[in-house]
């Protein structure tokens, strides 16, 4: 994405993911702040994470004429503007789609929101739990006879929002190279989340998930695709599903000749998890790991964010990369001729700070 230019208006989670999954990919990210720095708060990131990699910054006041000229002149220039705002707001700024699409008509204007633009839920306030919630993909998540338990904010805000906002503006780029002009790209928590619950539907539409939360394939029903603790109190996943794979880890565990139940017997999943559990906890995490080491059987190690990038595949494929002074996930995915770099550290809001002028320098009008 060298040479493509986003202008980002600065928010939490969502659209920064999908602006860092930009810049990752090459794009010129500039980030307009509030004066003053991003917004604090125990909710807010950290202004120099992750999330914030490979951006340039500049500071502009929105509610001042000045400020809404100074955007307008980067939006000129820029192939993609980015807002999280809630439906309406950049438009009472003067920064809506509208207004900035007639100073430039090929740019793709990205609007990242829960609940999207339109409908009863629009304009009202909500965070991931609540989008998954409404999408029916948090629902089937827990054990069974508990209740639904939210995977972190990874589904709502990350995969089913910024991912998805990525890559609706590089299918609005791709088609612009067509028509020659730019278009509004709505991407809500919400659609993205009902998204990722595709295979599911399938599943539900074939009759292969009968049962409620809890007691089908893949959502801890059946033993062979569960977590199991092991004798150090750490866990290992399992995830032999295909009869091959599932003989593998009965050889693992020194199960095949005990006579157990038929894989794909449900009546018998209670006696092959309890006899799993039992095997699980007589060795530590990593002694299974090296048991399983030969094994096809579809069993890994529960590793933790801080020691993911210990494991020795990580390492290889350099999965985690150190930028600045901070781990964190590499750039994905790969790309055979032009490999992304390690992203540039985020810029500090107190030392990095841009004036527009700067910005415009190296950002010639092209049209």
């Amino acid at each position: 994405m060298a040479g493509v230019r986003v202008v980002e208006l600065a928010g939490l989670a969502p659209a920064p993911f999908g602006c860092m999954m930009l810049a990752d990919l090459g794009a010129d990210v500039v980030r307009v702040d509030r004066p003053g720095g991003p917004a604090a708060g125990r909710l807010a990131p950290p202004a120099t994470g992750p999330l914030q990699r490979g951006r340039r910054i500049v500071a502009l006041d929105l509610r001042s004429p000045d400020g809404v000229t100074d955007l307008l002149r980067l939006v000129e220039r820029a192939d993609v503007l980015v807002e999280g705002y809630r439906p309406g707001v950049a438009e009472r700024l003067g920064v809506g789609p509208d207004t900035c699409r007639e100073r430039n008509p090929r740019l793709v204007y990205a609007r990242m929101t829960g609940w999207g633009q339109d409908g009863p839920r629009a304009v009202r306030a909500g965070h991931d739990i609540d989008y998954i919630a409404l999408a029916g993909a948090l629902e089937p998540l827990g054990r069974a006879g508990e209740r639904p338990h939210a995977p972190l904010n990874l589904l709502g805000d990350f995969a089913g929002g910024g991912m998805l906002l990525a890559v609706g503006v590089l299918a609005a780029l791709l088609e612009r190279e067509r028509s020659g002009v730019g278009q509004v790209v709505d991407a809500a928590m919400v659609d993205g989340s009902a998204l990722l619950t595709a295979f599911l539907h399938g599943m539900i539409g074939a009759g292969s998930w009968p049962a409620s939360r809890g007691g089908n394939l893949l959502d801890g029903g059946a033993p062979f695709y569960d977590t199991y603790r092991t004798a150090d109190g750490r866990f290992v996943a399992v995830g032999a599903l295909e009869p091959t794979f599932y003989a593998a880890l009965l050889a693992g565990l020194d199960l095949a000749d005990e006579g157990l139940p038929a894989q794909y017997d449900p009546s018998g999943w209670p006696r092959l998890r309890r006899r799993f559990t039992e095997r699980f906890a007589e060795r530590t995490r990593d002694e299974w790991e090296e048991v399983f080491a030969d094994l096809d059987a579809c069993v890994a190690p529960v590793l933790s964010p801080t020691e993911a990038h210990r494991h020795p595949h990580n390492a290889a494929r350099g999965t985690f990369v150190t930028v600045g002074e901070q781990l964190q996930p590499a750039p994905a995915p790969r790309f055979g001729r032009t490999p992304a770099a390690v992203p540039r550290p985020a810029p500090d809001p107190q030392r990095d700070l841009l004036d527009v002028a700067d910005v415009l320098a190296g950002w010639p009008q092209r049209w």
